[in-house]
């Protein structure tokens, strides 16, 4: 399973963020929740997930914002799960502990932890720095992209050109990330001792 433990940056300065986080989250991964999110502490949440997709599109979503430092743990969780993340155990746990406290101090602000996950750390983390040098502009199409809208309806929408939309979307990665999100998840998802097969 997969455990994301996220610390909020400098909350005693600004707002509290972890409702806008816990809702996203919520939304984000609807059934692949194994456990909903939860404040654990302060400036802190906890959410546990049955699948990688939806952990990774998670941990995607609160890098972009630059709020969060995230750390995601994979391993075992202790059966039967209890009806809140406060009260679960194992080592999925330990190991998002460990990531999130080394997010803190990663540029990319995130992190995973678990048995043979260096390799998904530093793919994680590559694709969180190509998301990192995208332009607001590259992030427009991206939204609009991801709401299911052609890149020449996303023109529309921008009163941009077709072709600026394109250039728009290839100096933004659109293209690379489209790819790389999904083979990532699957690399992640190998690692999860409790998925089918393993």
């Amino acid at each position: 399973m997969f455990v994301l433990t996220a610390d909020q940056h400098d909350s005693r300065a600004g707002r509290d963020a972890v409702p806008d986080a816990i809702a996203l989250t919520t939304a984000a991964a609807g059934a692949a929740l194994a456990l909903p999110p939860e404040r654990t502490a302060g400036d802190e949440f906890q959410a546990v997930f049955d699948a990688a997709p939806a952990a990774l599109d998670v941990a995607l979503a609160l890098t972009r914002t630059r709020e969060w430092s995230v750390g995601l743990g994979v391993g075992e969780v202790e059966r039967p799960l209890p009806r809140e993340v406060r009260a679960a155990r194992g080592d999925a746990f330990v190991a998002a502990r460990d990531a999130v406290e080394r997010a803190k101090t990663a540029p990319t602000r995130v992190a995973v932890s678990g048995p043979d996950a260096a390799d998904g750390e530093a793919l994680v983390r590559l694709l969180v720095e190509l998301r990192d040098r995208r332009s607001e502009e590259g992030w427009e199409v991206y939204d609009l992209l991801a709401r299911g809208l052609t890149q020449r309806e996303a023109a529309a929408e921008l009163g941009i050109t077709p072709s600026a939309a394109s250039r728009r979307a290839s100096a933004a990665g659109l293209r690379a990330e489209e790819a790389a999100v999904p083979a990532l998840a699957r690399a992640l998802g190998r690692l999860d001792p409790d998925a089918p097969g393993e």
